[in-house]
């Protein structure tokens, strides 16, 4: 069975972790990415965060997967030369270089486009133009200028970071879009186009709620919020759901750091819920029947729901709850999540062997789609297609032994 994106050539020039989540994606819909790097010391990622000595970090095996890894000095003449069959030859070109490196190689958008008018030139940039353009970014900092950071946490404690990378992995996911509708055009027009994404767009994006509630404070406070006061700004609102059933994370047994589980009190769930915490009377109570009634004192509500589920594991809670139907989700710590049969059936979390590590864990693809199954792959070393790719562009045996005498790959 063939792939969706079977036939679309990526080269993708992109580094660390918001270029490559979005070129994995590609590859494992099928796309030929082509990743391209600095000889002798590829993607700096390679070498961060190592566990092992000498061996390609997790950081970069789990962002480039299913991926063929070249190296090329675009600093060199004949590099360049090299570069421009490249690009001649594949229908995406990915970057996440800081402002303006590309156009310095000497190949800005202009010269591109000459020399394929079909590319997608598709980048990942910190900000858009304006003010902040050429600021540096990184996951937390898009976290921070995004909107994110400044509504996560509690009232009383600072500015929290999500651990979900939102900027980086995040605005992946949005590329990936963009690039998708890019080629859908490109069926129609015939011209590729240039597609950029900002990591401080797509943090908002993530966010737009936060931005919908700023706008609802100009007519009175925000029920749903568990803050007793409101100013002009969108509070910290710690693990309060934001929409319109209230939600909250309660202790279970035995206690430990990710004992907790996440429950949300829909009108119909408060019935079954007072008879599981002993409480039926409350299901009739005028002072708690409705979703009104219960909205001022949503901290005792969920306070009743404690003192039960402290009795029980977050798992015992889970099943009680979702036999009454009642939305819940328990916290599953990393080593849970790693650990679970269902996500490792469900192909979410994949078992992938390395010729130089061994076993290790990685994600699975989340695009499910049934016409185009996912094989996740391991990541290339360094280099490691050289050969073949450079050989579909017509270099023999003698002219790669001059390249790399040339330090040019």
């Amino acid at each position: 069975m063939g792939k969706a994106l079977d036939g679309v050539r990526v080269l993708d020039m992109t580094h660390v972790q918001s270029g490559p989540s979005s070129t994995q994606i590609l590859a494992w819909l099928g796309a030929d990415v082509i990743k391209l790097e600095t000889p002798g010391r590829g993607d700096i990622t390679r070498g961060q965060l190592r566990d092992l000595p000498g061996v390609d970090s997790l950081y970069f095996t789990m962002l480039n997967a299913n991926k063929r890894s070249i190296t090329l000095n675009m600093k060199s003449e004949q590099g360049k030369q090299v570069f421009e069959q490249l690009v001649s030859s594949v229908d995406v070109l990915v970057e996440n270089f800081g402002p303006g490196v590309v156009d310095r190689f000497g190949f800005p958008w202009e010269r591109l486009a000459e020399l394929n008018p079909r590319l997608i030139y598709a980048s990942i940039k910190g900000f858009g133009p304006g003010r902040y353009a050429d600021f540096k970014a990184y996951e937390v900092i898009a976290q921070a200028m995004g909107g994110a950071m400044s509504t996560t946490g509690f009232e009383d404690g600072p500015p929290t970071a999500t651990g979900a990378q939102i900027g980086d992995s995040g605005t992946g996911i949005h590329l990936v879009a963009a690039i998708l509708a890019a080629l859908y055009q490109r069926t129609g027009s015939g011209r590729g186009q240039r597609v950029q994404v900002a990591m401080q767009d797509a943090v908002l994006n993530l966010c737009r709620v936060k931005l919908r509630d700023q706008q609802r404070l100009a007519h009175g406070s925000l029920n749903e919020y568990p803050n007793d006061v409101f100013g002009d700004e969108v509070p910290r609102s710690g693990n309060a759901s934001g929409g319109g059933q209230p939600g909250w994370a309660v202790k279970c047994a035995p206690g430990g750091p990710n004992d907790y589980i996440y429950v949300i009190i829909q009108p119909v769930g408060w019935q079954p819920i007072t008879e599981l915490i002993g409480k039926p009377e409350l299901a009739e109570d005028p002072d708690w029947a409705t979703p009104e009634a219960r909205l001022s004192k949503l901290d005792k509500a969920f306070g009743m729901i404690e003192e039960w589920t402290e009795k029980h594991t977050k798992w015992e809670v889970m099943e009680a709850l979702n036999a009454h139907n009642i939305p819940c989700g328990p916290i599953l710590s990393t080593r849970e999540l790693a650990e679970d049969a269902t996500l490792a059936e469900l192909g979410t979390v994949v078992e992938v062997e390395h010729p130089e590590r061994g076993a290790f864990k990685t994600v699975g693809c989340p695009l499910k789609l049934s016409d185009s199954p996912v094989e996740v792959e391991r990541s290339p070393l360094l280099g490691e297609h050289n050969s073949e790719v450079f050989g579909e562009l017509g270099y023999g045996a003698d002219d790669l032994d001059r390249l790399r005498a040339a330090g040019v790959i």
